[in-house]
This record gives structure tokens, sequence and C-alpha cells, in this order.
């Protein structure tokens, strides 16, 4: 049985308009369901845990924040149930957001319809979870810059997909000051002045934004993404180079790995991830290994001609 948790507003009210077809494909597939519209994203973590509890599967269909709010809310049960082998909740996911950045990283499709099929013939994908105090989070949690950038991407009502994400970018940079941070990585404390803290669980965020292009969504392990002070216009030079990851190669740009990251800064920023104000700093960041299951496609076999040497 599948419980179907739909945030209406995601996409600028696109899950509604998609659900009649989404509901009639569920039901080609012969795939038992229920409806739960939920009316925040604490109210969709209460659904996802009752469902868990039930023996259901979970399915968010919405953004990424609402995928997160998902797989927070069925960690501890699935910790219980899946201690033995040390992997938590297994959850379906429905792409119906902005950005949809975790669905791209995971190959899934991006129309919701086309996305209905793994939950029968998918397999569960085992993924990280950022954790900050009980926030849980699955792409790129982010400060400074991208602080201001995400909150007026979450107010740009008439710009709909990756357009409004550029669009918040250009506004941001309009009033931006370089900041001054404390990043504690495994222990390990830098200084940075400059734009940019980011801890990637994945490579992308903002629809597609290659900001941590060697992430892994399973290795264990965040890759912390720091981007110094620069000149706002070698700072608009470099911006078209993240959607292909260029901008890491960039003197500014230094990216370490750690389990677990510690954020200051010398003045209030909010932290966001998945689209979503997670925590004003300061901050603690830490990874749980194999912390949620999404329904994916299936690992591809290597034919014999791949495999021979």
């Amino acid at each position: 049985m599948l419980c179907l948790i739909v945030n209406p507003a995601s996409g600028g009210g696109g899950t509604m308009r998609a659900l009649p077809a989404v509901e009639a494909a569920l039901r080609r597939q012969g795939c038992e369901y229920h409806l739960e519209v939920s009316s925040s994203l604490a109210h969709a973590g209460v659904l996802a845990r009752a469902a868990a509890g039930a023996g259901e599967l979970p399915v968010a269909f919405g953004g990424d924040g609402l995928v997160a709010a998902v797989a927070g809310a069925t960690r501890e049960r699935g910790a219980d149930a899946g201690a033995a082998r040390g992997r938590g909740a297994v959850i379906g996911v429905l792409p119906g957001g902005r950005g949809n950045d975790l669905a791209r990283c995971l190959g899934l499709p991006l129309d919701p319809v086309g996305a209905t099929a793994l939950l029968a013939t998918g397999e569960p994908r085992w993924i990280d979870m950022g954790l900050v105090g009980e926030r849980a989070f699955l792409g790129i949690a982010s400060c400074g810059f991208d602080s201001e950038a995400n909150r007026i991407a979450n107010r740009t009502r008439w710009l709909h997909g990756r357009l409004v994400y550029a669009y918040a970018g250009v506004r941001a940079l309009a009033r931006w000051r370089p900041a001054g941070f404390t990043v504690v990585a495994d222990g390990t404390r830098r200084e940075l002045f400059g734009y940019t803290v980011a801890v990637a669980n994945s490579r992308m965020h903002g629809g597609g934004m290659l900001l941590a292009p060697a992430a892994s969504l399973d290795d264990g392990c965040f890759d912390v993404v720091m981007i110094a002070a620069v000149g706002k216009l070698r700072f608009l030079r470099l911006l078209p180079g993240v959607y292909r990851g260029a901008h890491v190669e960039a003197e500014e740009v230094t990216v370490l790995r750690a389990r677990t990251v510690e954020l200051a800064a010398e003045r209030p920023f909010t932290l966001f991830a998945d689209g979503e104000e997670l925590a004003t700093l300061p901050v603690t960041v830490r990874i749980l290994p194999s912390a949620v299951g999404i329904m994916a496609p299936a690992a591809r076999i290597p034919d014999r001609s791949e495999t021979r040497r």
C-alpha cells in the first residue's frame, strides 16, 4: 500500500494540477494507494510517520523540501525496523517542485507521471541524510550569499522552474557584502571571508546547479564548498560555470570533506537546505550514512562486451 503525500503548494500548485494524471497512472499499474494532502512540512512528517508505522510506503509528491521532511520523519522507525542491516526506511518520490534536484541526482524522471512506474519497478537506493539538530536534509545545506538567494527565490511567485534561481542569484548579488565565517570540519578550524559555505550531501541544488560536482549521496561524507571573497563582476562570470561544476577550479573556491561541520558567522545568517529554512547560525551539521532508501531506477548490469578486458 502506498501513502501518497502531496504538497499542494509545490511547483506553484503544479502538484494538484498533475494529481489526476498521477492517480490514473497508479491505477493503471495496479498500485493500491491512499491520498493525503499535507498542510505543512510538519504535517507531512506526521503523515509519513503514520504510514511507515502501518507498514505502508510513504511517497512524497512535491519538492525537495517535502522529500526531506518525509525522509526525516521516517528515519527513527526505519532505524528500529532495519537495525540489523544498519539502514533506515524506504520512501518513494514523485518530483513536483521547482528544482527537483534529488530526482535529478538519482536519475528519476522529472515528470511525476513517468516517475510512478518506479514505485512498482524500482529498487531502493540507500542514501545518506544530513541533520541539523533534528531537521533532516538530503541535498545541500548552505549559508551566506546562498541564504539571501534562497530567500528571494522562495518569495518569487511569477517565475517557475530553474529560472527563479538564476533570477534570485542576480538579485541577491546586487546587495551582497562578503562576510566572515568560521568552519570546523571534523575538528579542523578554518576561517573564510567571502560568499558562501555549503555542506553538500548531493551534487546539485537550485534546479541543477552543480555546486558540489564530486559529492556522492552514499559515501558517508559531506563535500564542504567554501567560496571566498571575489569581485562581483568576476562572480557573475563564474556563475554560469556552476551548472557544469567548473567553478570549483577557481582559486577562490575550496572544497573539503567531512562528516561533521560546525558553522558560525560574524553576522546573522539562516542555513537553507532543499529550499527550506533549517536553522540560524551557529549550527552543527552531521551525516547519517544510509539513512533512507529512495525508490530509484534499478542498477544496470553491464553486458559482456563492457566487462571484457
